[in-house]
C-alpha cells in the first residue's frame, strides 16, 4: 500500500493517529498550493471528529500559516470547541487549545479572550484548583505580551496562591520566575532579584534552574552590570549543555542575543574579556566561534592586530550557523576606520 493509500483509509477511518504518523511525508508530496488546501480541507473536516485532534491540528495549523492564512487554523480549532461542548472536561481541553493557538500566532487578545472563557468555565463547573491556577498563569504572560504588565503581575499572584496552597513546588517556582520577570520589565530590579534568589535557594530541577539564571541575566544587564550578567548566561549555558537540545538552543540564543546587543552598544571590551570563559566549555567549532567574538570585539576597539586572529579563528569554523553570525557581525560596524 503506498502512501496515498495509506492516507485515504486513515483519513476514511478518521484515524487521526495514523493521520499525525503520514502527516509530513503526505503533504511534502503535493506539489501545488490549490491541491494543498483541498487536502487540508479534507484533512480538516475529519481532525475535527477525532477523540484527540490536537496534535494534528497543530501540524495543520504550521501549514496553514505557511501559506498565510491562520483563519482557517483558528476555525478549526473553533468547531472542535463547539463539537466538546457538552463534555465539560473536553469542553475545557479544547478552549485550552484553541487559546493556545490564539497565543503560539500572535494573537493575544483572542488568546485571552479565550483564557477568560476557560477561567469562568473551570471557577464555575470543574472547579479544579490546579487547573484554575495556570489558567491565571497564562493570562498573566498574554497581559505581558501585550504590556499590560501590572495586570499580569496581580493575574501571576493569583496562581502562585493557589499553587503554594496546593503544595505544587514546581509551579509555584514558575510562576515566581515569571513575576521575577514582570517586575524587570517595570524596572523593579530589587523584587526581581528577590523572587529569582528565592527560586535558585531550591529550583527542583535543571530547567527552572536554567530559567532562573536566564532572568537573573536580565536583571544584571538591565542594571548595565554585564559581567555578572555574562556569569549567570554561562551557568545557565552549563546546565543546559546536560538537560536536551531544546532547553540548550535557547540558552544559546539567548546568550548571542545578549553579545549582539553589547556590540550594538559598543561594549566592546566587556565582550573581548567574556568570551574565553564560553570558549573553554566546548570541545568543538564552537570554542573557535566564541574566541573569534572576543577578536572581533578587539578588532572593533580599534586593535589592528586582532583582524588576523579573527580570520585564523573565523576559518576553523565548520558549522554554517555560526559563521553566519560571524559574518553578519563583522559587517555592519566595521567601517573605514578598521581598515576595510
Amino acid at each position: 500500500m503506498d502512501i496515498r493509500e495509506e492516507w485515504e483509509k486513515a483519513l476514511a477511518e478518521k484515524d487521526c493517529e495514523k493521520l499525525l504518523e503520514l502527516f509530513d511525508d503526505y503533504i511534502e508530496s503535493i506539489e501545488t498550493e490549490e491541491k494543498l488546501r483541498e487536502e487540508l480541507n479534507r484533512l480538516g473536516g475529519a481532525v475535527v471528529q477525532c477523540d484527540d485532534p490536537y496534535d494534528l491540528l497543530h501540524e495543520i495549523g504550521h501549514v496553514y500559516a505557511h501559506l498565510d492564512d491562520v483563519e482557517s487554523a483558528i476555525e478549526l480549532y473553533k468547531k472542535v470547541v463547539e463539537l466538546k461542548k457538552d463534555d465539560p472536561e473536553e469542553y475545557a481541553t479544547a478552549l485550552y487549545y484553541l487559546a493556545d493557538a490564539y497565543e503560539h500566532f500572535g494573537m493575544s487578545e483572542k488568546a485571552i479572550e479565550t483564557y477568560e472563557k476557560l477561567l469562568e468555565h473551570e471557577e464555575k463547573v470543574l472547579k479544579n484548583d490546579k487547573e484554575i491556577a495556570l489558567t491565571l498563569a497564562n493570562l498573566a504572560v498574554n497581559y505581558d505580551e501585550l504590556g499590560k504588565i501590572e495586570r499580569a503581575i496581580e493575574l501571576m499572584e493569583r496562581a502562585r496562591e493557589i499553587f503554594e496552597r496546593i503544595g505544587d513546588e514546581k509551579n509555584r517556582l514558575i510562576s515566581l520566575l515569571d513575576l521575577a520577570h514582570f517586575h524587570y520589565e517595570l524596572g523593579d530590579y530589587d523584587t526581581a532579584e528577590a523572587l529569582v534568589k528565592e527560586v535558585l535557594r531550591n529550583p527542583r530541577d535543571d530547567e527552572i534552574e536554567i530559567n532562573a539564571k536566564l532572568v537573573e541575566a536580565e536583571i544584571h544587564a538591565g542594571r548595565e552590570d554585564y559581567d555578572k550578567a555574562f556569569k549567570a548566561l554561562r551557568d545557565a549555558l552549563v546546565k543546559a549543555i546536560n538537560v536536551n537540545e531544546e532547553v540548550f538552543g535557547v540558552v544559546f540564543d539567548t546568550l548571542v542575543d545578549f553579545i549582539e546587543g553589547l556590540f550594538n552598544e559598543q561594549e566592546y571590551e566587556t565582550i573581548a574579556k567574556n568570551m574565553e570563559a564560553f570558549a573553554e566549555l566546548f570541545e568543538d567549532d564552537t570554542a573557535y566561534f566564541f574566541r573569534a567574538i572576543g577578536e572581533l570585539a578587539r578588532w572593533r576597539a580599534g586593535e589592528d592586530e586582532a583582524k588576523t586572529c579573527f580570520d585564523e579563528l573565523y576559518s576553523k569554523v565548520q558549522n554554517e550557523e555560526l559563521k553566519a553570525i560571524l559574518d553578519e557581525w563583522k559587517r555592519p560596524k566595521l567601517n573605514l576606520s578598521l581598515g576595510l
